[in-house]
């Protein structure tokens, strides 16, 4: 645990900050910071349908908020208060912004590299990380250490659904509500997951059309009457996130927090997801969808990330700094503010939906899994045991204590975004065109 502490401490709060954000820059300079500078055409870009065939573009990116959407929104920016002081917000806003042009890129570059496959059932589109590691990078690093670097990357697709996808998820769900066993809680979340992931890629795109929207703006309704019944508060709430934000506490928190480094910090931030950018798990969403150009669907991206952070983190920190310090911490301490403003009903209603978000990304974190479980050549049998194994990783999370997974999954989830994002960066040439070539 030493060892993975230091480890994940050095790789963390030092490696993966300064990679994600000095190529999130970089990237934004060579597309013109054109979703900042020209808005409209930015959401007229949002507007395109797709083609008849594959996934819709808005299922797609429902499919892709619902990996990211939940836990880390709600009890991710709790401990990131908690651990970094209201100025962690603001870095979480900073990382956010550098992050954009970030999953922009990605999800451009897995639309531009994915594979087309058309079968009884209609056309399927197959795309993310994988294929544009083993693909784009072949003129860079060779044949075969693009396929070595596309291959290592699957696995760690693989492995990630299970610990940060499934085990700390469910072990967040299970714990909001303690008169519900553990078991009972986690073993409903298996069959659920098992029942809709059975039905593959369209089942899951249905799944999480319906209720993402939904529950965002449930959870917008909610943290909306909060912050519009206190609006006399408001000012004082931002002066205390600027001044905290210099402070050396306020920045580990907020990398903590916000996920920059898609790894938790300090060993309290349990269940934390944001926005992902960087992390190349998301492209395999935006692959699926039969969207008009990879510049459309990048632009999606881009908005993914703004919903998740700049809109839905900002809530929640509101809220929670207009409650002030209960002394929990994580779900607990959002649950509580929530229902300070909204009594008991309002604490439940955040709880009901932890429970259904973090039931949403083992749902779409296992569809990311099987995709690179497909790359990695694994057949039916591979599938078949890749479920049984998830389904006993959803039981055995919904009781097991998460601080060791979470120390392994910190390392993974920094080797992957570091990884993804290198890659990303010398595959910029092919971003900047594709971007050209549709503004």
């Amino acid at each position: 645990m030493s060892f993975l502490e230091t480890t994940n401490s050095y790789l963390s709060g030092k490696v993966l900050p300064a990679v994600l954000i000095l190529t999130g820059v970089y990237l934004a300079v060579r597309l013109r910071f054109f979703y900042l500078i020209h808005p409209v055409k930015f959401f007229r870009e949002l507007k395109r349908s797709g083609g008849r065939d594959g996934t819709s573009p808005f299922k797609a990116l429902s499919m892709a908020l619902a990996g990211t959407l939940g836990v880390g929104n709600i009890s991710g920016v709790a401990t990131a208060i908690t651990a970094g002081g209201a100025g962690a917000v603001f870095w979480m806003w900073i990382s956010a912004a550098a992050a954009m042009s970030v999953k922009y890129a990605e999800v451009s570059l897995a639309v531009k590299y994915r594979e087309r496959e058309e079968s009884d059932g209609g056309v399927k589109y197959h795309g993310g990380a994988y294929y544009y590691m083993k693909k784009g990078l072949s003129r860079y690093v060779g044949r075969r250490g693009a396929a070595g670097a596309a291959a290592v990357f699957a696995v760690f697709l693989v492995s990630n659904s299970i610990l940060t996808g499934n085990i700390v998820q469910v072990n967040a769900a299970s714990s909001v509500f303690p008169a519900i066993p553990k078991i009972v809680c986690g073993g409903a979340i298996a069959l659920t997951v098992l029942a809709v992931v059975a039905g593959g890629a369209a089942r899951i795109g249905d799944f999480t059309v319906r209720v993402i929207p939904i529950l965002t703006v449930v959870y917008v309704v909610l943290s909306g009457y909060v912050i519009l019944t206190n609006t006399g508060r408001i000012a004082g709430v931002f002066s205390e996130i600027f001044k905290g934000a210099l402070s050396f506490r306020a920045a580990a928190g907020g990398a903590a927090g916000y996920g920059v480094a898609r790894a938790v910090r300090f060993g309290v931030t349990r269940g934390i997801f944001s926005n992902e950018a960087g992390c190349g798990t998301a492209p395999t969403a935006h692959a699926s969808a039969n969207s008009y150009s990879p510049h459309s669907q990048g632009c999606l991206g881009i908005f993914e990330v703004f919903c998740d952070t700049i809109v839905m983190c900002t809530m929640t920190a509101l809220v929670i700094l207009l409650a002030g310090d209960s002394g929990s911490d994580g779900i607990a301490l959002s649950m509580e503010s929530y229902g300070a403003f909204c009594g008991p009903a309002g604490a439940a209603a955040i709880g009901i939906s932890v429970v259904i978000f973090a039931l949403a990304t083992v749902i779409c974190q296992e569809f990311y899994g099987m995709e690179a479980l497909a790359c990695l050549g694994g057949g039916r049998r591979a599938k078949r045991a890749y479920i049984a194994l998830s389904f006993a990783a959803t039981l055995a999370g919904s009781v097991t204590s998460p601080e060791t997974v979470w120390q392994l999954a910190d390392l993974e989830i920094a080797l992957m975004t570091v990884t993804n994002t290198l890659c990303v960066f010398i595959l910029s040439d092919e971003v900047s065109s594709s971007f050209r070539n549709n503004t």
